[in-house]
């Protein structure tokens, strides 16, 4: 385990800026807007901030604010931040992003956790917070071979919690790609889980159930995640099966880069059709930056074509006590009835406002949620 800071050069930022400086932009179909893709209009407009405004310097400086780390496991290296609460017994907590996010999807939820009376709270509700970078994400190692990536994920991280760490037990948190890694914990070592907390039920689930077993609201469920994947789930089959085709334009152009993962972030909030409603020119741009200059694009794409090799359908229900909190413009919400199929559910949250980055687009939310969720599994 060794401290680690984050240190791009200055010939990667000044070759960005060149590339930039030359995007050969394409003509639009119809009227702009976001309804074919991303808006060329904003597309422009956010470049022109990219290019002449947004100083990677900075944001560089504030990251390294944080305390930042880097481990082997089993020949892996793999990236965290590790803060530490402040409290009289804080909880560990592992913080686990998704995709096209990376670690900045929990900059605004690390300080709420670890220091609680900072912010009007009470000091028992401390957490010691793990935030890891997925491996092909960010700073951390891509996967050496094909595996089955949330399998694999799920192994490294346990032995970053206990074995580099040296928590005997600790709670996991995640979206997306991390609510798979989550699950995936809480199938394998449930004796080292306090609890599990989940933005949402992964999908693949649906498709382990016979129809006629479904009720109303599931069925329901079914159709808008089929209707979903004809109009909004074409990213996710050419990553998950051509993701070679698609990685070459992205890693080579930021704007074709910027388009890609813009357009996820304008879907999948609750940002009303504007984006800067829920974040700043600067937040988005840290996080597609940390793609391209790191040229993860395409390792970030191993969860979707190194498809999970767990059996299709689950043996027994997880017995970890478990927290779901729906987010009401997240993409496919899940009802109450499909959740218990699968997990000791001992907390059901359908909160007022966010989206599918709600650590990012509501983290006062989410905090008091985790709070809430962990306090009286703490206390026992």
């Amino acid at each position: 385990m060794q401290a680690f800071q984050v240190n791009i050069s200055q010939q990667i930022v000044g070759d960005l800026h060149a590339r930039l400086r030359n995007t050969r932009w394409p003509d639009s179909l119809y009227e702009p807007g976001w309804q074919l893709g991303t808006d060329i209009t904003y597309l422009k407009e956010i470049t022109d901030y990219w290019q002449n405004t947004f100083d990677w310097g900075k944001q560089q400086e504030k990251l390294n604010e944080l305390p930042h780390f880097t481990t082997e496991i089993d020949g892996t290296n793999i990236h965290f931040i590790h803060q530490k609460g402040k409290g009289p017994k804080p909880v560990p907590l592992l913080l686990c992003h998704g995709w096209p996010d990376s670690f900045l999807r929990f900059r605004k939820l690390m300080p709420l956790l670890t220091d609680p009376v900072a912010y009007g709270g009470d000091p028992g509700d401390a957490f010691d917070v793990i935030i890891p970078s997925l491996p092909g994400f960010g700073f951390s190692d891509r996967p050496a071979e094909k595996k089955s990536f949330i399998a694999w994920t799920a192994r490294l991280l346990h032995q970053l919690m206990t074995q580099t760490l040296g928590y005997t037990r600790y709670a996991a948190h995640g979206g997306d790609v991390g609510s798979g890694v989550v699950e995936r914990l809480g199938m394998t070592v449930p004796d080292s889980l306090i609890g599990i907390h989940l933005l949402d039920i992964p999908y693949r689930h649906l498709f382990t159930i016979q129809p006629d077993d479904l009720d109303i609201q599931e069925k329901q469920y079914l159709e808008a995640g089929r209707n979903w994947q004809f109009t909004e789930g074409g990213y996710a089959i050419e990553q998950s099966t051509k993701p070679q085709s698609l990685a070459y334009g992205l890693n080579d152009s930021p704007v074709g880069l910027a388009a890609w993962i813009l357009e996820k972030f304008h879907r999948w909030s609750d940002c009303a059709g504007n984006l800067e409603n829920s974040f700043t020119k600067d937040e988005l741009l840290c996080n597609i930056t940390l793609y391209w200059v790191t040229q993860t694009i395409r390792s970030s794409f191993s969860p979707y074509f190194d498809q999970d090799q767990a059996p299709a359908r689950m043996e027994e229900k997880i017995s970890v006590p478990t927290g779901v909190a729906i987010f009401p413009k997240d993409i496919i919400p899940a009802p109450r009835s499909f959740a218990d199929r699968f997990y000791n559910v001992v907390r059901w949250s359908e909160m007022p406002r966010g989206g599918h980055f709600s650590a990012w687009e509501e983290p006062g939310l989410l905090a008091a949620e985790l709070r809430e969720y962990l306090r009286p599994l703490r206390a026992a």
